[in-house]
């Protein structure tokens, strides 16, 4: 055996894990190690993958004074001496996590405490790290004895490289993280996320389980593929396989009873035993193939959504502000104080799983009914500006109910003057209701003459499928909550998701489905892109029975 073999139970190993071959890594370029990293040129080879850790590690940008062998080598005696490490209580800052054995040794089981214990010492300023048992279990593997493994964890608790985040160290980044996982969810998985609304009374609970599922829950061979790729890419690769595990777990038991009482215990069972549905190979090939948000774009939403906790004094673990932040989330549309004239109290709630979750923390408040301010659209602008984002609810004389999520508030149409103006974000979208239920990702708005006053108006009343552009501008290039001035937009004449003048409103919704309505509120019209395969949001032109719209209310 190698150097690197003191910690592991090889007879619970994989075999091919402990291939002997020559083979070494030259390679600097990170173009060719991300290449390398995905395909698993170090998967095979233990003391490759022990080195290939170690040189990633070592360049990865720290505080000037950071833990190293030396200081574990002078502190773990203080702090264990010759007591049992199994029988001292480890820090509350790993939540009670599992400490998985990983096929480690008996010795090595141990070392994992000890080196909690150590680092807790070090890094007084953590303050809640689920994850950290199992990435030190995971790096003993590939460490020549404990000293070694403290300072390669060391080094990624503190990474001072702000473009470059590796493991959440406080309540507020882990709990703004699930949350980030759930918008994610909710745009990249809706087939699963509608599952788990479906299931659950408490989605945000099931997505809080996210990186449990990759530290924790996933086998051996499967976090340590997903830990190469994660040191050489970063943070965003642990969101892309999580949402592979929830795409998987949506295929193999969709259409099947539950095998237990909680969609948290069956996801968890199902990440455990995940070999017997998936190989770490197809995992990872699923993982990549999704066209997520680029890292900067994550990292700004996950700033939006630590924001919206601190606003909510969501910062640290404690029962009352989680219970709050609970009741926030999951009673925000409640019987008692929600009334509306076109949706129930079910149906806000399943758009209210559809929205952002940052403003899924906040109730639902009615700004304008066209039952009691009128038929107009200038007090339609009045009620609504100021507010941001609102809900659009439409009902037809045929008892079709749609509607929109809007980002933006409708003051920005001002920049345009007297012009049909167009603004919004990635975020906006439409969905349909009745007959029956479905969301429509975003679509770019192109500048059209679509709602131009007068006679022009009317030359537009069939409306046509070139107003829409899905492709002008690839989903992975926009972020998902940003100003239009950072979507790194062609020109102005491709212009955003939400339009209005005097003269009506547009809203682009998505899958080729746009939303106009008429100044008199009274007329609208929906444009269809018969280039998707999905149904018309609601009658090609249609009368509004009513129409409300609601704001977020914190």
């Amino acid at each position: 055996m190698d150097e690197y073999s003191r910690f592991v139970d090889w007879d619970k190993m994989d075999a091919s894990a402990q291939s002997q071959d020559t083979k070494e890594l030259a390679c600097t370029d990170f173009h060719e190690l991300k290449q390398l990293a995905r395909q698993g040129y170090w998967a095979k080879n233990h003391s490759l993958r022990a080195k290939v850790y170690h040189k990633l590690i070592s360049n990865i940008p720290c505080r000037t004074v950071t833990p190293d062998a030396n200081v574990y080598r002078d502190i773990v005696v203080k702090i264990i001496g010759k007591r049992n490490s199994g029988a001292l209580p480890l820090p509350e800052f790993v939540d009670n996590s599992l400490i998985p054995t990983y096929c480690l040794n008996a010795e090595g089981v141990g070392a994992v405490r000890k080196i909690i214990l150590c680092i807790a010492n070090q890094f007084p300023d953590i303050s809640f790290c689920p994850a950290l048992p199992s990435v030190i279990a995971l790096l003993l593997h590939y460490s020549k004895d404990e000293a070694e493994c403290f300072e390669q964890v060391c080094r990624i608790l503190a990474c001072n490289d702000p473009s470059k985040r590796l493991i959440d160290q406080t309540f507020l980044a882990f709990e703004s993280s699930c949350m980030t996982f759930g918008d994610l969810v909710n745009k990249y998985c809706q087939a699963a996320h509608k599952l788990m609304v479906a299931v659950s009374e408490d989605v945000l609970e099931v997505y809080s389980d996210w990186q449990r599922w990759l530290f924790g829950e996933l086998p051996m061979a499967y976090i340590a593929r997903v830990f190469d790729v994660f040191l050489v890419e970063g943070y965003k690769v642990l969101y892309r396989v999580a949402l592979a595990l929830l795409k998987f777990f949506h295929k193999v038991r969709a259409g099947q009873p539950m095998e237990s009482d909680s969609i948290q215990q069956d996801v968890r069972a199902f990440v455990r035993d995940i070999a017997k549905s998936v190989t770490p190979e197809r995992l990872l090939e699923k993982a990549f193939a999704i066209r997520l948000f680029s890292r900067k774009e994550i990292q700004l939403l996950q700033m939006a959504n630590e924001k919206a906790l601190q606003q909510k004094g969501i910062t640290v673990k404690q029962k009352s502000c989680l219970l709050m932040f609970q009741q926030n989330v999951h009673l925000a549309v409640h019987a008692e104080n929600f009334k509306s004239e076109i949706v129930s109290v079910k149906e806000m709630r399943d758009i209210w799983s559809w929205i952002p979750e940052r403003f899924a923390l906040c109730q639902p408040l009615l700004l304008f009914t066209t039952l009691e301010h009128g038929c107009s659209l200038s007090r339609f602008y009045s009620h609504s500006e100021g507010h941001e984002p609102t809900l659009l609810l439409i009902k037809t004389t045929a008892k079709e109910v749609c509607g929109a999520y809007l980002s933006t508030d409708w003051s920005e149409r001002r920049r345009g003057g007297n012009k049909l103006s167009f603004f919004g974000t990635g975020e906006c979208f439409v969905f349909r209701l009745q007959p029956e239920v479905e969301r429509y990702e975003w679509v770019i708005i192109k500048h059209p003459e679509l709602a131009s006053t007068g006679s022009e108006t009317e030359n537009h009343a069939q409306p046509a499928s070139s107003t829409l552009s899905s492709s002008s501008i690839s989903s992975d290039r926009l972020s998902p909550f940003l100003a239009a001035r950072h979507f790194n937009l062609p020109s102005k004449t491709a212009s955003m998701f939400m339009a209005g003048s005097s003269e009506c409103i547009i809203v682009g919704g998505g899958d080729g489905q746009a939303l106009y309505l008429d100044a008199d509120l009274n007329h609208g019209r929906t444009s269809h892109c018969n280039t998707f395969n999905n149904q018309p949001l609601c009658s090609e032109s249609f009368q509004i029975s009513i129409l409300e719209v609601w704001g977020f209310r914190d």
